[in-house]
């Protein structure tokens, strides 16, 4: 039997368009979504802390309601302002550190999300801006995720094998120059994120990109349930680097309709 740990869950919790076919439709006045949520997955993707810094009172919240449940585990995705804007001083980095560290003390810190823009392609100034961002948090575990293809390649992925950085695995619409969906180990974890296949959705969002939308225009491209049998190519790659890794983590982030829940079952 593999010692590996596998921690499979979704990007976020908190969708309306999850009820009822996830959360209960009627619903007590002390049911928590975050709670119910726990009793089945073993972790989730902090999705909210890209947009906003998150107060250290909601992520105390977020503790306590995960008490009944050992071994759960956030993975927290770090602010825009570190990886798209990449303009960011001491308040912004003591803010996000604050909360890293208050999870951590509670045992329930899995790691930092650092994902970049499709446009962010491999070059000197993307590699130095990268591990100016491992310096400062160098006493997390941090998974990047680059979707440009042009960041397969050796002298990258030795710069994340050196800095001890997980490279992100990512399943999207395989449009211009985006990378392919194929496990690359640069250390002892594997982070394995799925967007969904849903092509048409995903050119009509970069066409739309900058424009006002609506949270479902926003969402459509995620839009996407696996099939059995894309299940089953899903799990033959990640069957085929397991014994390569200690920690495998698995996030569905096809979200819309709980597609993602549904998934995240099946996989398990």
């Amino acid at each position: 039997m593999s010692s590996t740990k596998f921690n499979i869950g979704t990007a976020g919790w908190s969708y309306k368009d999850w009820v009822p076919s996830f959360y209960p439709k009627n619903q007590s006045g002390g049911f928590d979504w975050l709670q119910f949520y726990a009793n089945y997955f073993n972790c989730v993707e902090v999705n909210s802390t890209y947009y906003t810094y998150i107060s250290p009172k909601i992520v105390d919240g977020w503790i306590k309601k995960v008490e009944e449940s050992n071994d759960f585990i956030f993975h927290i995705k770090l602010h825009q302002d570190f990886t798209h804007k990449r303009k960011f001083d001491e308040l912004n980095i003591k803010a996000v550190r604050y909360n890293l560290d208050q999870l951590r003390k509670s045992e329930r810190l899995g790691g930092l999300l650092i994902q970049f823009p499709y446009s962010y392609s491999f070059d000197g100034n993307s590699v130095q801006h990268i591990q100016k961002l491992r310096d400062i948090f160098s006493d997390v575990s941090c998974f990047v995720e680059v979707r440009h293809s042009s960041w397969n390649n050796n002298r990258a992925l030795d710069f994340f094998k050196e800095n001890d950085l997980t490279f992100c695995t990512i399943d999207q619409p395989q449009i211009g120059q985006a990378i392919e969906f194929e496990p690359i180990i640069t250390n002892d974890k594997a982070y394995i994120r799925f967007h969904g296949r849903n092509i048409e959705a995903w050119k009509k969002s970069l066409s739309n990109f900058g424009k006002p939308q609506t949270y479902e225009e926003q969402s459509s491209r995620y839009s996407y349930l696996y099939s059995p049998g894309e299940l089953v190519e899903i799990e033959q790659k990640i069957k085929s680097i397991q014994h390569k890794v200690n920690e495998v983590n698995v996030i569905m982030n096809n979200h819309p309709q709980g597609d993602a829940v549904a998934n995240a079952f099946e996989l398990i």
